[in-house]
């Protein structure tokens, strides 16, 4: 089955800065956000979602967080 995925990208100096630079409120609205999109696909509600967030650093690491949470 197709499960869309929503990814909500931060940047820093560090990866924990990164991190700490996305507030409740922001993931909040992406939630929202994303959550409104899929209201409005073929099986609603019912379609298989996540939202995931990618931090990186300034030389350019990467770490994926699947599945994310306040």
């Amino acid at each position: 089955s197709d499960t869309y995925v929503f990814v909500e990208v931060k940047s820093s100096s560090t990866l924990a800065r990164a991190a700490q630079s996305l507030s409740a409120r922001q993931f909040a609205r992406i939630c929202t956000s994303a959550e409104d999109y899929i209201s409005r696909t073929p099986k609603g509600f019912l379609t298989e979602m996540r939202v995931d967030v990618a931090l990186v650093d300034h030389i350019g690491g990467l770490e994926i967080h699947e599945n994310a949470s306040m």
